[in-house]
Protein backbone atom coordinates (compact mmCIF):
# COMPACT_ATOMS: atom_id res chain seq x y z
CA UNK A 1 0.00 0.00 0.00
CA UNK A 2 1.23 3.49 -0.88
CA UNK A 3 1.19 5.62 2.28
CA UNK A 4 2.04 9.18 3.16
CA UNK A 5 5.48 7.95 4.20
CA UNK A 6 6.32 7.43 0.54
CA UNK A 7 5.70 11.11 -0.14
CA UNK A 8 7.72 12.12 2.91
CA UNK A 9 10.57 10.01 1.57
CA UNK A 10 10.32 11.65 -1.85
CA UNK A 11 10.37 15.15 -0.34
CA UNK A 12 13.15 14.17 2.06
CA UNK A 13 15.29 12.94 -0.81
CA UNK A 14 14.75 16.26 -2.57
CA UNK A 15 15.91 18.26 0.46
CA UNK A 16 18.84 15.91 0.92
CA UNK A 17 19.82 16.70 -2.67
CA UNK A 18 19.51 20.42 -1.93
CA UNK A 19 21.78 19.98 1.09
CA UNK A 20 24.50 18.14 -0.83
CA UNK A 21 24.46 20.65 -3.67
CA UNK A 22 24.55 23.58 -1.25
CA UNK A 23 27.46 22.05 0.63
CA UNK A 24 29.49 21.85 -2.55
CA UNK A 25 28.58 25.37 -3.69
CA UNK A 26 31.66 27.41 -2.78
CA UNK A 27 30.20 30.51 -4.39
CA UNK A 28 27.82 30.77 -1.43
CA UNK A 29 29.67 32.21 1.61
CA UNK A 30 26.99 30.75 3.90
CA UNK A 31 26.91 27.34 2.30
CA UNK A 32 27.26 25.50 5.62
CA UNK A 33 24.17 27.11 7.13
CA UNK A 34 22.24 26.69 3.90
CA UNK A 35 23.20 23.03 3.66
CA UNK A 36 22.36 22.44 7.33
CA UNK A 37 18.91 23.97 6.91
CA UNK A 38 18.03 21.70 3.98
CA UNK A 39 19.66 18.74 5.68
CA UNK A 40 17.59 19.17 8.82
CA UNK A 41 14.42 19.29 6.76
CA UNK A 42 15.53 16.10 5.03
CA UNK A 43 16.06 14.41 8.40
CA UNK A 44 12.62 15.54 9.57
CA UNK A 45 10.93 14.09 6.50
CA UNK A 46 12.96 10.88 6.27
CA UNK A 47 13.26 9.80 9.91
CA UNK A 48 11.11 12.27 11.85
CA UNK A 49 8.87 9.48 13.16
CA UNK A 50 11.90 7.66 14.57
CA UNK A 51 13.63 10.44 16.49
CA UNK A 52 10.69 11.16 18.79
CA UNK A 53 9.12 14.37 20.03
CA UNK A 54 12.27 15.58 21.77
CA UNK A 55 14.41 14.97 18.70
CA UNK A 56 11.94 16.79 16.46
CA UNK A 57 11.78 19.65 18.95
CA UNK A 58 15.54 20.04 18.89
CA UNK A 59 15.47 19.88 15.10
CA UNK A 60 12.92 22.71 14.93
CA UNK A 61 14.97 24.82 17.33
CA UNK A 62 18.01 24.31 15.10
CA UNK A 63 16.00 25.44 12.07
CA UNK A 64 14.89 28.54 13.98
CA UNK A 65 18.45 29.27 15.04
CA UNK A 66 19.78 29.02 11.49
CA UNK A 67 17.07 31.34 10.19
CA UNK A 68 17.17 33.69 13.18
CA UNK A 69 20.93 34.19 13.08
CA UNK A 70 20.80 34.75 9.31
CA UNK A 71 23.01 31.80 8.49
CA UNK A 72 21.16 31.14 5.24
CA UNK A 73 22.72 32.28 1.99
CA UNK A 74 21.40 32.47 -1.53
CA UNK A 75 23.04 30.19 -4.05
CA UNK A 76 23.42 30.87 -7.74
CA UNK A 77 23.50 27.46 -9.43
CA UNK A 78 24.31 27.24 -13.11
CA UNK A 79 21.07 27.28 -15.07
CA UNK A 80 19.98 28.20 -18.56
CA UNK A 81 20.90 31.70 -19.68
CA UNK A 82 18.37 34.33 -20.70
CA UNK A 83 19.30 33.77 -24.33
CA UNK A 84 18.68 30.02 -24.03
CA UNK A 85 15.32 30.61 -22.39
CA UNK A 86 14.28 32.99 -25.13
CA UNK A 87 15.28 30.40 -27.73
CA UNK A 88 13.20 27.73 -25.97
CA UNK A 89 10.28 30.15 -25.79
CA UNK A 90 10.46 30.84 -29.52
CA UNK A 91 10.76 27.14 -30.36
CA UNK A 92 8.09 25.71 -28.07
CA UNK A 93 5.87 28.67 -27.22
CA UNK A 94 3.15 28.09 -24.64
CA UNK A 95 3.74 24.35 -24.80
CA UNK A 96 6.45 24.93 -22.19
CA UNK A 97 3.63 25.20 -19.63
CA UNK A 98 2.38 21.69 -20.33
CA UNK A 99 4.60 19.96 -17.72
CA UNK A 100 3.31 22.37 -15.07
CA UNK A 101 -0.27 21.48 -16.00
CA UNK A 102 0.43 17.77 -15.68
CA UNK A 103 0.72 18.06 -11.90
CA UNK A 104 -2.79 19.39 -11.06
CA UNK A 105 -4.40 17.33 -13.82
CA UNK A 106 -2.86 14.14 -12.50
CA UNK A 107 -4.00 14.99 -8.97
CA UNK A 108 -7.55 15.78 -10.11
CA UNK A 109 -8.06 12.91 -12.54
CA UNK A 110 -6.32 10.39 -10.30
CA UNK A 111 -8.36 11.35 -7.23
CA UNK A 112 -11.66 11.23 -9.09
CA UNK A 113 -10.82 7.95 -10.75
CA UNK A 114 -9.79 6.40 -7.45
CA UNK A 115 -12.94 7.65 -5.71
CA UNK A 116 -15.55 6.86 -8.37
CA UNK A 117 -14.26 3.79 -10.20
CA UNK A 118 -13.45 0.22 -9.14
CA UNK A 119 -9.80 1.32 -8.93
CA UNK A 120 -10.50 2.60 -5.43
CA UNK A 121 -11.48 -0.86 -4.21
CA UNK A 122 -8.00 -2.24 -4.91
CA UNK A 123 -6.66 -0.77 -1.68
CA UNK A 124 -3.42 0.43 -3.23
CA UNK A 125 -3.38 3.79 -1.46
CA UNK A 126 -3.76 4.70 2.20
CA UNK A 127 -7.33 5.93 2.85
CA UNK A 128 -7.84 9.72 2.66
CA UNK A 129 -4.36 10.20 1.19
CA UNK A 130 -5.28 9.72 -2.46
CA UNK A 131 -4.93 13.36 -3.49
CA UNK A 132 -1.46 13.66 -1.95
CA UNK A 133 -0.30 10.49 -3.67
CA UNK A 134 -1.57 11.55 -7.09
CA UNK A 135 -0.11 15.04 -6.61
CA UNK A 136 3.31 13.50 -5.99
CA UNK A 137 2.80 11.14 -8.92
CA UNK A 138 2.00 14.18 -11.08
CA UNK A 139 5.30 15.78 -10.12
CA UNK A 140 7.24 12.63 -11.03
CA UNK A 141 5.33 12.28 -14.31
CA UNK A 142 5.93 15.95 -15.19
CA UNK A 143 9.67 15.52 -14.58
CA UNK A 144 9.71 12.43 -16.77
CA UNK A 145 7.99 14.33 -19.58
CA UNK A 146 10.47 17.19 -19.27
CA UNK A 147 13.47 14.85 -19.48
CA UNK A 148 12.11 13.01 -22.51
CA UNK A 149 10.99 16.19 -24.27
CA UNK A 150 13.56 18.88 -23.44
CA UNK A 151 16.49 16.70 -22.30
CA UNK A 152 17.83 19.03 -19.58
CA UNK A 153 20.98 18.18 -17.54
CA UNK A 154 20.42 15.48 -14.95
CA UNK A 155 20.73 17.86 -11.99
CA UNK A 156 18.59 20.62 -13.53
CA UNK A 157 15.48 19.90 -11.40
CA UNK A 158 17.48 19.90 -8.18
CA UNK A 159 19.43 23.02 -9.13
CA UNK A 160 16.28 24.93 -10.10
CA UNK A 161 14.49 23.73 -6.99
CA UNK A 162 17.45 24.74 -4.82
CA UNK A 163 17.52 28.18 -6.42
CA UNK A 164 13.82 28.67 -5.70
CA UNK A 165 14.10 27.34 -2.15
CA UNK A 166 17.09 29.58 -1.39
CA UNK A 167 15.16 32.58 -2.70
CA UNK A 168 12.33 31.83 -0.28
CA UNK A 169 14.65 31.04 2.64
CA UNK A 170 13.37 30.40 6.15
CA UNK A 171 9.86 31.53 5.20
CA UNK A 172 9.38 28.21 3.43
CA UNK A 173 8.82 26.41 6.76
CA UNK A 174 6.76 29.15 8.42
CA UNK A 175 3.32 27.79 7.36
CA UNK A 176 4.05 24.40 8.95
CA UNK A 177 5.22 25.98 12.19
CA UNK A 178 2.20 28.29 12.36
CA UNK A 179 -0.15 25.37 11.76
CA UNK A 180 1.44 23.63 14.75
CA UNK A 181 1.01 26.82 16.76
CA UNK A 182 -2.70 26.81 16.01
CA UNK A 183 -3.01 23.27 17.36
CA UNK A 184 -1.13 24.29 20.50
CA UNK A 185 -3.43 27.29 21.04
CA UNK A 186 -6.55 25.17 20.60
CA UNK A 187 -5.28 22.41 22.90
CA UNK A 188 -4.26 24.92 25.56
CA UNK A 189 -7.80 26.31 25.67
CA UNK A 190 -6.94 29.82 24.53
CA UNK A 191 -10.42 30.15 23.03
CA UNK A 192 -12.09 29.49 26.38
CA UNK A 193 -9.87 32.03 28.10
CA UNK A 194 -10.70 34.70 25.53
CA UNK A 195 -14.39 33.85 25.76
CA UNK A 196 -14.46 34.23 29.55
CA UNK A 197 -12.59 37.53 29.31
CA UNK A 198 -14.71 39.04 26.55
CA UNK A 199 -18.06 37.58 27.60
CA UNK A 200 -18.85 40.28 30.12
CA UNK A 201 -18.07 43.06 27.62
CA UNK A 202 -20.31 41.79 24.84
CA UNK A 203 -23.18 40.29 26.83
CA UNK A 204 -26.54 40.94 25.14
CA UNK A 205 -24.93 43.22 22.54
CA UNK A 206 -24.94 41.53 19.14
CA UNK A 207 -22.98 44.30 17.42
CA UNK A 208 -20.23 44.07 20.02
CA UNK A 209 -20.09 40.30 19.71
CA UNK A 210 -19.86 40.40 15.92
CA UNK A 211 -17.12 43.04 16.00
CA UNK A 212 -15.06 41.16 18.59
CA UNK A 213 -15.48 37.91 16.65
CA UNK A 214 -14.57 39.32 13.22
CA UNK A 215 -11.73 41.55 14.41
CA UNK A 216 -10.47 38.73 16.62
CA UNK A 217 -10.39 36.41 13.62
CA UNK A 218 -8.31 38.96 11.71
CA UNK A 219 -5.94 39.58 14.65
CA UNK A 220 -5.37 35.90 15.44
CA UNK A 221 -4.81 35.23 11.76
CA UNK A 222 -2.16 37.96 11.79
CA UNK A 223 -0.49 36.21 14.73
CA UNK A 224 -0.71 32.70 13.30
CA UNK A 225 -0.52 33.56 9.62
CA UNK A 226 -3.40 31.22 8.85
CA UNK A 227 -7.16 31.75 9.21
CA UNK A 228 -7.67 27.99 9.57
CA UNK A 229 -5.49 28.04 12.68
CA UNK A 230 -7.30 31.09 14.08
CA UNK A 231 -10.81 29.75 13.49
CA UNK A 232 -10.89 27.09 16.26
CA UNK A 233 -9.73 29.68 18.79
CA UNK A 234 -12.31 32.36 17.95
CA UNK A 235 -15.09 29.86 17.29
CA UNK A 236 -14.60 28.40 20.76
CA UNK A 237 -14.32 31.85 22.32
CA UNK A 238 -17.06 33.89 20.64
CA UNK A 239 -18.52 32.24 17.55
CA UNK A 240 -20.23 29.21 19.07
CA UNK A 241 -21.02 30.13 22.69
CA UNK A 242 -21.99 33.77 22.11
CA UNK A 243 -23.13 34.35 18.53
CA UNK A 244 -24.68 30.94 17.83
CA UNK A 245 -25.86 29.53 21.17
CA UNK A 246 -26.65 32.73 23.07
CA UNK A 247 -27.69 35.09 20.26
CA UNK A 248 -29.08 32.34 17.97
CA UNK A 249 -27.17 33.46 14.89
CA UNK A 250 -27.01 31.53 11.63
CA UNK A 251 -24.05 29.11 11.98
CA UNK A 252 -23.39 28.99 8.22
CA UNK A 253 -23.02 32.77 7.92
CA UNK A 254 -21.02 33.09 11.13
CA UNK A 255 -18.63 30.33 10.13
CA UNK A 256 -18.15 31.19 6.46
CA UNK A 257 -17.94 34.98 6.77
CA UNK A 258 -15.87 34.64 9.92
CA UNK A 259 -13.28 32.80 7.86
CA UNK A 260 -13.37 35.65 5.33
CA UNK A 261 -12.71 38.08 8.17
CA UNK A 262 -9.70 35.99 9.10
CA UNK A 263 -8.41 36.15 5.54
CA UNK A 264 -8.38 39.94 5.88
CA UNK A 265 -5.69 39.41 8.50
CA UNK A 266 -3.82 37.18 6.07
CA UNK A 267 -3.47 40.11 3.69
CA UNK A 268 -1.67 42.32 6.21
CA UNK A 269 0.69 40.05 8.12
CA UNK A 270 4.23 38.90 7.33
CA UNK A 271 3.38 35.68 9.17
CA UNK A 272 1.41 34.62 6.09
CA UNK A 273 4.73 34.16 4.37
CA UNK A 274 3.47 32.11 1.45
CA UNK A 275 1.16 34.99 0.44
CA UNK A 276 3.14 38.08 1.38
CA UNK A 277 6.86 37.39 1.82
CA UNK A 278 7.52 34.67 -0.73
CA UNK A 279 6.12 36.69 -3.69
CA UNK A 280 8.26 39.66 -2.65
CA UNK A 281 11.32 37.39 -2.48
CA UNK A 282 10.65 35.70 -5.81
CA UNK A 283 10.02 39.04 -7.54
CA UNK A 284 13.09 40.49 -5.79
CA UNK A 285 11.15 43.53 -4.59
CA UNK A 286 13.23 46.14 -2.78
CA UNK A 287 10.44 46.54 -0.22
CA UNK A 288 10.00 43.13 1.42
CA UNK A 289 6.63 44.27 2.77
CA UNK A 290 5.48 45.86 -0.49
CA UNK A 291 2.78 43.24 -1.01
CA UNK A 292 1.33 43.94 2.44
CA UNK A 293 1.34 47.69 1.89
CA UNK A 294 -0.54 47.25 -1.38
CA UNK A 295 -3.20 45.07 0.26
CA UNK A 296 -3.73 46.84 3.60
CA UNK A 297 -6.49 49.27 2.56
CA UNK A 298 -8.43 46.53 0.76
CA UNK A 299 -8.12 44.23 3.77
CA UNK A 300 -9.57 46.81 6.18
CA UNK A 301 -12.44 47.63 3.81
CA UNK A 302 -13.31 43.95 3.32
CA UNK A 303 -13.14 43.36 7.11
CA UNK A 304 -15.66 46.19 7.65
CA UNK A 305 -17.97 44.69 5.01
CA UNK A 306 -17.68 41.24 6.58
CA UNK A 307 -18.76 42.67 9.93
CA UNK A 308 -21.85 44.16 8.28
CA UNK A 309 -22.65 40.87 6.51
CA UNK A 310 -22.45 38.83 9.71
CA UNK A 311 -24.62 41.28 11.64
CA UNK A 312 -27.27 41.77 8.98
CA UNK A 313 -27.45 38.24 7.53
CA UNK A 314 -26.84 36.02 10.54
CA UNK A 315 -29.33 37.78 12.83
CA UNK A 316 -32.43 38.44 10.76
Amino acid sequence: MITLDWIYALCGAMFAGFAMLALGDRSNPQRLGTAAFSGLLAISLLVGDRIGDFGNGVLVLCLVAIGGFKLLGRSHPVTTSDREREALSVTHGNRLFLPALIVPLCALIGTLAYAYTPLGHAGWIEPKRETYVFLAAGVVLALAVVFVWLRPPALAPLNEGRRLFDAIGWAAVLPQMLAALGVVFATAGVGRIIGSFAGSMIADNIWAGVIVYAVGMALFTMIMGNAFAAFPVMAAAIGVPVLIQHDHGNPAVIGAVGMLAGFCGTLITPMAANFNLIPAALLELKDHHGVIRAQAATALLVLFINILIIRLEAFQ
